[in-house]
């Protein structure tokens, strides 16, 4: 029976009932009940003789401030957009590596970048796939579960894992056994009021839990606000539309080239005579035969399938585009029925077309899945992620439902022989985590007529210096060249599955950028990998932003700077453009234009509303005075940018 209590209830029940050691476990991401597990937190940093190990993924934190015209431009939006969000405590103890000694967090993937230089981060760092978080974090003794829940008024006697059925569905029966055994271990839960009510796998009877916090929480749900989609991630999202096939089934990932390839995909859909130009002005000839084996380039007659271990907000838009509208079913004789197209009309209309382990995005995501009707909500089933990430288990079922599969993810570094990088830097500390790209690249290889499709910027810029994303070796991989399938950049598509390293090497090389492609080759032809003879095809010789810049500008409307709407105001976005104008030019290389372009800058009347946002209307001093300077010389750049596209 449930026992309804207030949040210090709950921690004085937990400590009585517990051992000294608490092994509490939380879902990664939006779904950790914040209020409480500060509130643990700090009683137990005032119990030396406690000891608590939390395990969890994705502590969700306000992004840095930073300083200057950043800090300037940061702190009234994460003001509004974050509002009174309520952050976990140990993240700033855990940032600065002051984490009471009888308290440890283990994590197995990280908010990306964000504990880069946390020593007791990286030290409790568990690497793990996702399919095996619950197994683990089981077997190193949980006997706590502390998760935000959803309710509705008409299920008085349920509630909704909601964003995170994912690690708690699988935890679930081990936890049965456990308590068989004589074991006690804790479930606590606590209502968000803007949690939407997911139905389906995701809903639990509300004995489910032992304590359940009766305050609700009505604190602003973490966001992540689209950001904008850039020149370089549009063309690698238009490069992986044409690998997804009609009918198929596709799993995304989070970011800027997850939106591109939706923006792609509803172009393809919407707009297929622009689409089919613009390919065209691309000019995929040298990959056509594998378009047309592999993906389309059609509108999706059939619809897709979504089933992908996070729910994003593309996901969700191309579902209302009516893109991801294939339906599967829950056993093998239906989707066998329905494979074979002779389903009834009404066994048609009860199935799923997402299938999602747990969900984070912006506001407008969230207020989307609030408002559908109930029954349209079953369509999205959010589940365990053991059914997702992994063939095992129902593998019948999921091969029948996983038809065409397109797993596509991301990485940040791609060796020549195939190996990708997308967790960890060179020197062992941990971005990211593993999280599901190991899952889903084996999901590639296993399933018939799936592909793995690793999306990749093929160079990038830090501090001036411009360096390729695809190098000749790197001291740590993800993702072993053994399973290497297909990987995409701006410039086109490398297919590797199944080829000779020499092959493998030049369809890399055709989808670097070309300021790096003479030294990759040098570096293979000296160990032997590539003829001395090997000369690049002249049609890969111009891989270069400047040609893609002016393919954009001649197809502006297929290119959308948010293509899944916005959560900042028009003066925002111009101010967003200025200021990564500004920080593209401090280098050394453009230090004098950057002087000349402040010079230039046009008066103060010109932007108005612009510099009163940025508090710079009536600048006090030398540095407030550079900083309109350069503010507004950023702002003249890029509204004439704006004006030529």
């Amino acid at each position: 029976m449930v026992q309804l209590c207030s949040i210090e209830q709950a921690v004085d029940d937990v400590l009585a009932r517990l051992p000294v050691h608490i092994h509490m476990g939380l879902p990664l991401g939006l779904g950790k009940p914040n209020h409480f597990v500060n509130a643990l937190y700090r009683r137990i940093a005032q119990l030396p003789e406690r000891r608590l190990t939390i395990y969890t993924a994705l502590c969700l934190g306000r992004p840095p401030l930073g300083d200057g015209l950043q800090k300037r431009f940061l702190e009234p939006f994460i003001e509004r957009v974050f509002g009174d969000y309520s952050e976990l405590e140990f993240l700033a103890d855990l940032r600065r590596d002051s984490l009471p000694g009888n308290i440890h967090i283990q994590q197995f993937f990280m908010q990306p970048g964000s504990l880069l230089n946390s020593a007791t981060a990286q030290q409790d760092y568990v690497s793990s796939n996702y399919s095996h978080a619950a197994r683990d974090i089981n077997a190193a003794g949980l006997n706590l579960v502390a998760q935000l829940v959803a309710s509705h008024a008409e299920h008085l006697d349920r509630l909704s894992l909601s964003c995170n059925p994912d690690i708690t569905l699988d935890l679930l029966p081990m936890i049965a056994r456990r308590r068989a055994a004589g074991e006690t271990i804790l479930m606590v839960g606590q209502v968000h009021n803007d949690l939407p009510y997911m139905p389906g796998d995701a809903e639990l009877g509300i004995d489910t839990f032992d304590l359940l916090i009766d305050e609700k929480d009505n604190t602003t749900l973490f966001s992540t606000p689209n950001m904008p989609v850039g020149c370089q991630d549009h063309f690698i999202g238009l490069h992986a539309s044409t690998l997804v096939r009609d009918g198929g089934t596709l799993q995304i990932g989070i970011g800027s080239m997850g939106d591109a390839l939706t923006a792609a995909l509803l172009a393809r859909q919407a707009d297929n005579d622009g689409y089919r130009a613009l390919l065209a002005d691309v000019n995929l000839s040298h990959w056509t035969q594998l378009i047309e084996r592999e993906g389309g380039i059609g509108p999706f007659a059939k619809g897709l399938y979504g089933c992908s271990e996070m729910f994003v907000n593309g996901l969700l838009v191309l579902a209302d585009a009516g893109i991801v509208r294939r339906k599967v079913y829950p056993d093998v004789t239906t989707q066998q029925q329905a494979n074979a197209g002779t389903l009834d009309e009404t066994a048609q209309s009860d199935g799923i077309s997402v299938h999602g382990g747990f969900f984070l995005g912006p506001r407008s995501f969230y207020e989307r899945l609030r408002e559908l009707p109930q029954n349209n909500r079953l369509a999205f089933n959010m589940t365990r992620i053991s059914y997702i990430n992994e063939l095992y288990g129902q593998e019948e079922l999921k091969r029948l439902q996983r038809l065409d599969a397109r797993f596509i993810n991301t990485a940040f570094t791609v060796t020549l022989l195939g190996a990708a990088v997308a967790d960890q830097l060179e020197d062992g500390r941990v971005l990211s985590g593993v999280g599901g790209q190991y899952n889903f690249v084996v999901q590639g290889h296993a399933l018939q007529g799936a592909r793995s499709v690793l999306l990749l910027r093929s160079w990038r810029e830090s501090g001036g210096d411009v360096s390729s994303n695809i190098v000749w070796e790197y001291g740590h991989c993800t993702i072993p060249r053994h399973l290497r399938d297909v990987v995409v950049t701006e410039y086109g598509i490398a297919d590797l599955r199944g080829k000779t390293d020499a092959a493998v090497i030049e369809a890399l090389l055709n989808i670097s950028d070309s300021r790096f492609q003479q030294g990759l080759i040098e570096q293979a032809q000296k160990v032997g990998k590539l003829p001395k003879d090997f000369r690049l095809d002249p049609r890969f010789t111009d891989n270069s932003p400047q040609r893609l810049q002016a393919i954009q500008a001649r197809h502006p409307q297929l290119f959308p700077e948010y293509p899944l709407g916005c959560d900042f105001t028009e003066v925002e976005r111009d101010l967003l453009r200025a200021l990564n104008w500004l920080k593209s030019k401090f280098k050394l290389s453009e230090v004098l234009e950057l002087g000349k372009a402040a010079l230039d800058a046009p008066e103060a009347a010109a932007f108005p509303e612009h510099l009163e946002r940025m508090q710079l209307a009536n600048p006090e001093g030398l540095k407030e005075d550079l900083y309109q300077r350069l503010l507004l010389a950023g702002l003249k750049a890029t509204a004439q940018t704006q004006l030529n596209r």
